[in-house]
């Protein structure tokens, strides 16, 4: 889950596809590589003995199998993914990351090595410095989140182009699985910034996730978004999160940036 814009709803969209893969009983890591750490607390971890900033704090292969702890998501109804967690203190890597003199653009990769789950999935913060460069070499597909709004296209525009040089630097390719719309609303101005970046960027930009109060209502209660039931507008989002599942995890060729 990738942005260097804040405020889009890339933690909303890691949880919703974590409750897909819980629902399905799909075995999943989500990795929260944002300070913010709404991402550990959505999934129901507070005060963590460790965090993911031990993994880049060196180049050790499969430091990840070490850190990683049991989401508090219900048992009853789907599989509880795993998490590793973030903190606060998590901001304070970055600039000791940048006295490398060899570069630390891959220690969450190296750190990922050996370290087996169905689908893994990345949170990144928001920004383009190398907590998100970690997170992008050491993913398969990069998921741009975004919302219906003003300068979106343009900020969109500037991941795709960091992703693709991304790639270029990386071993294998970095795939894009696309962009996901968060939030759509109902308000003309919402549908006209929706159309614009389907105008600008094409057949990437996938179907939408509609704005809706049970979305924010099961991250707060820390609670995967399936497990609402019949609460109003919770099957319809779940069922958004279901079909942007498939489409992201099912695309076996890299669209073009």
């Amino acid at each position: 889950m990738v942005n260097q814009k804040g405020g889009v709803g890339k933690t909303t969209v890691a949880l919703g596809l974590a409750a897909t893969a819980w629902s399905r009983n799909i075995d999943c890591l989500v990795i929260d590589l944002d300070p913010q750490a709404n991402a550990t607390t959505g999934l129901g971890v507070w005060d963590a003995p460790f965090s993911v900033d031990q993994a880049l704090a060196e180049e050790r292969p499969g430091a990840i199998s070490g850190l990683r702890v049991p989401s508090g998501w219900p048992n009853e109804g789907g599989r509880p993914p795993s998490v590793v967690p973030a903190t606060p203190a998590l901001a304070a890597r970055e600039p000791q990351l940048l006295t490398d003199p060899i570069g630390a653009n891959d220690r969450l990769a190296i750190a990922l090595e050996g370290v087996r789950h169905d689908v893994i999935i990345i949170d990144c913060p928001p920004s383009l410095g190398l907590l998100t460069v970690n997170g992008l070499f050491a993913a398969d597909r990069a998921l741009v989140v975004t919302e219906p709004g003003a300068w979106a296209s343009d900020g969109v525009g500037q991941i795709l182009r960091t992703v693709h040089r991304v790639s270029n630097r990386r071993q294998s390719p970095l795939e894009i699985a696309g962009v996901a719309v968060n939030r759509l609303g109902r308000t003309r101005d919402a549908r006209y910034w929706d159309q614009q970046l389907r105008s600008d960027h094409g057949d990437i930009v996938l179907p939408a996730v509609h704005m809706r109060a049970a979305v924010p209502e099961a991250s707060a209660g820390s609670l995967p978004i399936h497990a609402l039931g019949a609460r109003p507008g919770a099957q319809e989002a779940a069922a958004e999160f279901d079909n942007l599942f498939d489409l992201v995890m099912t695309s076996e060729v890299a669209h073009g940036v």
